[in-house]
């Protein structure tokens, strides 16, 4: 299918501030997934695979364990997810997922980062259509056949297999995303996943100048450095 899909870095952590942004953000969200589940990696899917992607990030356990404590516990903060979309420096298209316990401030903080780099914030649904919902899986691998025939033998709805620069990556709808990875891990047993997530894959690219590039790293960088800010999705293609 060519999807050009690429690992995502949403951010670069370089500094001790900057991972502390990260702890932060993960743990916002491993306790709104523990809160509205099962506080318990074991019987909580959703929980289980969250704190794996922690983990590949480098969160300490310590991180982990605090926030799926707190959401054992009675109360709490009252969490709410908001998605902004609108077009950012070059014309690409951004989707922004936030979790958040003040709409007026986080929809202020999203507003002022297009706001300040000549973007422009859209209506709901402006942009999303552009963009297809995906569970992907990604690993070391070349036979996309056998991962074809293992995901059709498990009754898997997949997208698409695709293979490149000796990695595989199955594109799935994301209801398939735990059926997918089940029927992975138990036909090639100690497969290790690099990517594993649900996400937004563009439809088509948008070509950034190197003339627009500053302007669009300091807008990543703007909304990164907003706490509500979880994933930013987008369908800018980077000059080499």
């Amino acid at each position: 299918m060519g999807r050009n899909f690429e690992n995502r870095k949403h951010a670069i952590f370089k500094t001790a501030g900057q991972k502390s942004k990260l702890y932060s953000k993960y743990g916002k969200q491993l306790y709104v997934v523990a809160k509205n589940g099962v506080p318990d990696p074991e019987a909580n899917p959703s929980l289980r695979s969250l704190v794996e992607k922690a983990k590949r990030d480098q969160v300490p356990s310590h991180v982990i364990e605090k926030a799926i404590e707190k959401a054992r516990g009675a109360g709490g903060e009252d969490f709410a997810s908001a998605r902004y979309e609108g077009f950012g420096p070059g014309g690409a298209m951004f989707i922004v997922d936030c979790l958040t316990d003040n709409n007026q401030r986080t929809i202020s903080e999203v507003r002022n980062c297009f706001t300040k780099t000549g973007s422009k914030l859209g209506a709901t649904g402006s942009v999303a259509l552009w963009f297809d919902q995906m569970a992907v899986l990604s690993f070391k691998g070349t036979n996309e056949d056998q991962v074809m025939e293992a995901m059709l033998n498990a009754d898997v709805n997949i997208d698409d297999v695709e293979s490149k620069d000796g990695m595989l990556t199955i594109f799935a709808p994301p209801a398939e995303f735990f059926k997918a990875k089940t029927a992975l891990l138990q036909a090639f047993p100690g497969t290790e996943l690099e990517v594993q997530e649900i996400t937004f894959l563009p439809q088509s690219m948008k070509a950034i100048s190197a003339d627009d590039l500053p302007m669009f790293e300091k807008f990543i960088g703007m909304l990164n450095d907003c706490d509500d800010v979880q994933d930013i999705y987008h369908n800018a293609e980077l000059p080499s």
